[in-house]
């Protein structure tokens, strides 16, 4: 009864000090995931006007899509700080002492581990897709959208649809404009339509939805071409002077425009194991079917070959439809030269087309075969991520007991030495069972392969100490 209370008050110990590093190096991956995301999309959102409600979708749904990355990396991190305090502090061998064995030790934390790795899966295979298809749409709907109107000096501004603004000169407080032309395109029959003013001001609308052009001291040149028939003739020119006059330009084209989620679904990324399992059986039975397709053209080229032959043997060329072969040439020698550069120029031009029919075939199920890997990579990766969770653990927690050092300092540099390891091998391997030089089994599960063995030798060292 004695030792069944010490061991239950280690475990939570051991819970307390793991829960506590585990959710703090969580927060901490993720947050360098983000600012990692945002360094190489800086430029994409910078300067657009973008409203803090869609910065934050945008970050959520971002921070979301690094879990698989960073869940972990946290859990090898948290288990190596953990144990490795316990270690630094000497309590290590006060459990070893009491009869408590290091195994004994690590179980609730194996046992929390493997929890994690099934919520892992789940997260994996139901929420990853759906954050990643919001992820993926709002990203696309934020690069290609415009920049935040802003007039330059000197340069012709075509941003607002159906106009081009020109400004010569820009006052200190960047709403004075000097030297304005505005050509008004609305019309959508050249530049029959532009305002000239020597001076403005810009101001926005209060809704903000609008800008507003209040000019002084200008003109307003219209060209009447609207009869077509006397245009080219008469050449109507209208001319209208102000000292001030107001023009409203909509910013509604600045406006983020939400694209259909619909769109993306289809992308393996944003599936679950079902919707993956029945996308690999339709394009698998679709690969089939072209590949079916082609090997019976070109039996049939073939056909056309032997029948092309034998139309040569009777001195027939004008349906020839195939090449000749070198063995077969001294067929033509009975033919006259005009026949026979007849017979050459039409087997020449079908070598030709079965050539090109070739490649682009070859081109078109190489595609499809590459389509079919990436779906098989991404169902293979939805139990990646759990069995990794399970291996990082094997890693961490023996390996704090041996190197017996707390804090975010060494544990910090061996956790990302071990995690850098496992990323290149699995990238590399990807990547290569993609263009068909390893299989996509082998391919996805190398790194886990590689990776387990020492986790298994680090734990076998932690507990015969």
């Amino acid at each position: 009864m004695h030792i069944y209370n010490q061991v239950k008050k280690l475990y939570k110990l051991i819970l307390k000090s793991f829960l506590g590093s585990f959710v703090f190096t969580f927060f901490i991956v993720i947050f360098v995931l983000l600012m990692q995301f945002l360094w190489v999309y800086v430029d994409d959102l910078v300067g657009k006007g973008l409203s803090f409600k869609i910065l934050m979708e945008l970050f959520f749904h971002a921070s979301v899509t690094f879990v698989p990355m960073a869940l972990p990396l946290a859990i090898l991190l948290a288990s190596i700080m953990s144990f490795g305090d316990l270690g630094e502090h000497y309590e290590l061998v006060a459990i070893k002492a009491s009869g408590i064995s290091i195994w004994t030790a690590m179980r609730p934390l194996f046992i929390f581990s493997i929890m994690l790795s099934g919520l892992a899966f789940i997260f994996s295979n139901s929420i990853n897709p759906v954050a990643m298809l919001k992820f993926k749409t709002l990203l696309f709907d934020v690069r290609k959208q415009k920049l935040a109107f802003d007039i330059k000096e000197g340069v012709f501004y075509k941003d607002i649809e159906n106009y081009v603004i020109y400004v010569d000169k820009k006052g200190k407080d960047g709403s004075t404009i000097y030297g304005v032309k505005i050509y008004d395109h609305t019309a959508r029959d050249g530049n029959n339509k532009i305002i000239v003013a020597d001076s403005g001001m810009m101001s926005l609308s209060p809704n903000q939805r609008s800008i507003i052009f209040t000019l002084y001291n200008g003109h307003n040149y219209t060209e009447d071409n609207s009869d077509k028939e006397t245009y080219k003739f008469n050449r109507p020119f209208e001319r209208m002077s102000f000292r001030e006059e107001q023009i409203k330009f909509s910013l509604a084209s600045f406006d983020l425009k939400r694209s259909n989620e619909d769109m993306y679904k289809s992308y393996q990324s944003m599936m679950n194991i079902h919707q993956l399992t029945t996308a690999l059986d339709s394009l698998e039975q679709r690969y089939d079917e072209k590949q079916a397709k082609f090997t019976k053209g070109f039996e049939q080229r073939l056909s056309n070959y032997e029948s092309g032959k034998l139309k040569v043997e009777s001195g027939e060329f004008s349906t020839l439809h195939s090449p000749l072969s070198t063995l077969e040439w001294p067929l033509l020698d009975h033919l006259d030269p005009g026949k026979r550069s007849a017979v050459l120029e039409v087997a020449t031009g079908t070598a030709r087309t079965a050539k090109e029919n070739v490649a682009f075939n070859s081109q078109d199920l190489g595609a499809h075969c590459l389509n079919i890997k990436k779906h098989k990579k991404e169902l293979h990766k939805k139990f990646t991520l759990s069995f990794a969770c399970i291996i990082f653990f094997l890693i961490g927690a023996p390996l704090g007991t041996i190197i017996r050092k707390g804090g975010l300092g060494l544990p910090v540099v061996v956790s990302v030495l071990f995690f850098v390891i496992y990323y290149i091998i699995s990238t590399v391997a990807e990547r290569m069972a993609e263009f068909g030089d390893l299989n996509m089994f082998l391919g996805v599960w190398l790194s886990s392969i590689v990776i387990l063995p020492i986790g298994l030798f680090l734990t076998f060292k932690a507990t015969r100490q």
